[in-house]
């Protein structure tokens, strides 16, 4: 099976497997509550990604008590399109308890590389050094992108405790690792995915983040801020030489606007942390020819996103 066809294949069977599910659960008293949303992501980058999401949310071993009483399993299917860029996407979460949560999914997608404003943008393709030069290595649909998860969190709201609409101070972190691997790359082969910066390799990954916001009863209902954290868990030769082994950060100003009962939109500003080389190696096309300065990181704007969601069902 080809590329495309099997990210066809994906598609297909997570959508079929989504109308499967609800017809079930229907037939047993229309237990599930499912939803449907449309989603359309915008930067200040010259980037853009739309989304297709079926989520179901089935009660599971429900208690009388306040920290028990929703306690459920999520179920989210989602298609994402983007211009250099396709994924299929799954996930579940089960809440055990109010202020736990249980996770793990997958992905697996494909690209293809564009020029945009005369500059190569790159939606996959393994990253090879020809001299003092870089070398991008992937066409259409060259290769699967494919990954798995696990993670956990944990969540709290100021309002469980001293109810009212005004009082709802929230904080969640998440932690999950995960496995990320192309297909046509080799274990030791930095390759691109979505114009990133081609140094991912085949390996585990570590992602965490850090949120506390405040939720409002108006049209603004949210306002918060998020960190995001990841490092590369995989071991490469020598990797301490270019700053593989540093954590990389971005910090988030978010906003959440209830535009109607269907229409919300998010917004965040961004900063994240680059790592800071020597002057002597900077300039090198391939990033395993720099070396990382004393002072390894330093922080730049990012972009501002904007996030249009439209709840279809």
């Amino acid at each position: 099976m080809n590329s495309f066809k099997a990210i066809l294949f994906f598609s297909l069977l997570s959508f079929s497997s989504a109308t499967f599910v609800s017809i079930v659960f229907a037939d047993e008293g229309g237990k599930i509550k499912m939803g449907t949303d449309l989603s359309l992501t915008v930067s200040s980058r010259p980037e853009a990604k739309a989304a297709l999401s079926q989520s179901f949310v089935i009660p599971f071993l429900q208690g009388q008590s306040p920290l028990s009483a929703d306690n459920n399993i999520t179920a989210v299917l989602r298609t994402e399109f983007s211009p250099i860029s396709i994924n299929g996407i799954a996930e579940i979460v089960w809440t055990p308890i109010a202020f736990f949560q249980l996770v793990t999914g997958g992905r697996i997608g494909s690209g293809w590389n564009i020029k945009l404003f005369g500059e190569d943008v790159y939606g996959i393709g393994i990253v090879r050094k020809d001299g003092g030069s870089v070398v991008v290595d992937g066409d259409g649909f060259d290769g699967i992108l494919w990954s798995a998860k696990a993670g956990a969190a944990v969540q709290f709201d100021f309002a469980a405790v001293f109810p009212g609409d005004w009082n709802h101070v929230v904080f969640r972190t998440y932690h999950e690792v995960n496995y990320a691997g192309y297909s046509d790359a080799k274990n030791d082969e930095p390759w691109y995915f979505e114009n990133d910066d081609g140094e991912n390799m085949n390996g585990w990954n570590y992602y965490g983040n850090y949120l506390i916001g405040y939720q409002m009863p108006i049209f603004l209902n949210m306002t918060g801020f998020l960190v995001e954290t990841s490092n590369y868990l995989y071991t490469t030769a020598n990797r301490k030489t270019w700053g593989d082994e540093v954590f990389r950060w971005t910090f988030s100003i978010l906003f959440n606007f209830t535009v109607t009962e269907r229409i919300s939109i998010a917004t965040l500003a961004q900063l994240w942390t680059r790592r800071t080389f020597t002057t002597e190696t900077k300039n090198n096309a391939f990033y395993q020819d720099r070396v990382i300065a004393p002072d390894p990181i330093h922080l730049e704007f990012y972009r501002v996103v904007v996030i249009a969601t439209f709840k279809l069902r």
